[in-house]
C-alpha cells in the first residue's frame, strides 16, 4: 500500500468535498430527474401502455416536451444541498478516518475505512432527507403536470405548514438505511481501487486524471448497488400522499412486492448505473483537484 504523506485533514476534505458536489450535480442531474420519473411513474390502467418505456424512451420525451432545460428541472435544490451535503459527507468521512488513526502515518484498513464511510452517511441525512424529499417533490409534479409547488422554497413552507417538521422530515429512517452502508461501500471501493490503480512505488497523490475518473466512477457504481432498493422505496415514500403507508417503509415494501415484485425495488436500475460512472468520476476528480490545491495553498490546514 502506498503511504499517505499528507496527514488527513477534515476541514481540507469539508472544502474539497464541497466542490467536487457541485461536480457530480452538473454530470448526474439530467439521468437523476429520469431515474426518479421512472421511479415513480403511475401504474398504467389495464390495456395502457406505461408512460416511459424505459431510460431512453423517458430521455427521449422529456427532450421532445420540455426541452434541455427539463433534463435539469429542480437543479436548484441540489446544487443547494448537494454542495454543503458533500462537504459533510467528505468531513465525515476525513474525521472518521482521523478517529481511527494512532498515529498520522497510520494505513487504514479495509473494514476501517468502510466504519468511516459509514459515519459520512450519518453526518450527511440530516441535510439529505429534507433535500431528497422537495426534490422528489418536485421533480415528479413537472412530469405530472400538476403545479402544487413554485420551488424549493415554497415547497418547504407548504410541508411545513401541513404537517411541521416531520413534514419535512418525511423518510429520514430509510434515507439512513440507504446512505450509511452505501456511503461505506463508495469510499472504501474508492481507495481500494486507487490502491490497484497506484503503480507500485508512486503515492496516490500521483494518480493520473483518467485512473481517478475509473476509480470515482466503479465507486459510484459500488454505492448505488446498496444504495438502489431502499432509494426506490424512499422514493415511493416521500412522494406519497400523506397517511398512505401508516407503517412506513414496511408498507412501500410489502406493496411493491405484491403488486409488481422483488424486481422492482431495482426500478431505475439503469438510469441510475448510466448516471453512477460520470457523476462520481466527475465528484472524485473534482474533489482530488481541490485537495491538490488546498494542500498547495495551505499545507498546514
Amino acid at each position: 500500500m502506498a503511504k499517505q504523506q499528507q496527514p488527513i485533514s477534515p476541514l481540507k476534505n469539508f472544502f474539497a468535498g464541497g466542490f467536487g458536489g457541485v461536480c457530480l450535480v452538473f454530470a448526474g442531474h439530467p439521468l437523476d430527474t429520469i431515474k426518479v420519473r421512472l421511479q415513480t411513474q403511475p401504474k398504467p390502467r389495464p390495456g395502457e401502455k406505461l408512460l416511459y418505456a424505459g431510460t431512453i424512451d423517458c430521455f427521449k420525451k422529456t427532450l421532445a416536451k420540455e426541452g434541455v432545460r427539463g433534463l435539469y428541472k429542480g437543479m436548484a435544490a441540489p446544487i443547494i444541498g448537494v454542495t454543503p451535503m458533500f462537504a459533510i459527507c467528505f468531513f465525515g468521512f476525513g474525521l472518521g478516518k482521523k478517529l481511527q488513526q494512532k498515529s498520522p502515518d497510520d494505513v487504514l484498513t479495509y473494514p476501517q475505512l468502510f466504519a468511516a464511510g459509514m459515519l459520512s452517511g450519518v453526518f450527511t441525512t440530516a441535510i439529505m432527507a429534507p433535500g431528497e424529499r422537495i426534490k422528489c417533490l418536485l421533480q415528479i409534479q413537472a412530469s405530472t403536470g400538476e403545479v402544487k409547488y413554485a420551488g424549493p422554497m415554497d415547497c418547504v413552507k407548504q410541508l411545513y405548514r401541513e404537517a411541521g417538521i416531520r413534514g419535512v422530515y418525511k423518510g429520514t429512517a430509510l434515507t439512513l438505511m440507504r446512505d450509511v452502508p452505501a456511503s461505506g461501500m463508495y469510499f472504501m471501493s474508492y481507495e481500494c481501487l486507487k490502491n490497484i490503480l497506484t503503480p507500485a512505488g508512486k503515492s496516490h497523490n500521483e494518480l493520473s486524471v483518467p485512473s481517478v475518473l475509473l476509480a470515482g466512477g466503479i465507486a459510484g457504481i459500488c454505492n448505488w448497488a446498496v444504495a438502489i432498493p431502499p432509494d426506490v422505496l424512499k422514493s415511493r415514500f416521500q412522494t406519497a400522499p400523506e397517511g398512505k403507508y401508516p407503517n412506513g417503509f414496511r408498507d412501500v415494501l410489502r406493496e411493491l412486492i405484491r403488486e409488481e415484485g422483488v424486481t422492482s425495488l431495482y426500478k431505475g436500475f439503469n438510469a441510475v448505473m448510466l448516471r453512477a460512472f460520470p457523476a462520481n468520476a466527475a465528484c472524485f476528480l473534482g474533489f482530488e483537484l481541490a485537495m491538490k490545491f488546498l494542500n498547495w495553498v495551505a499545507p498546514n490546514l
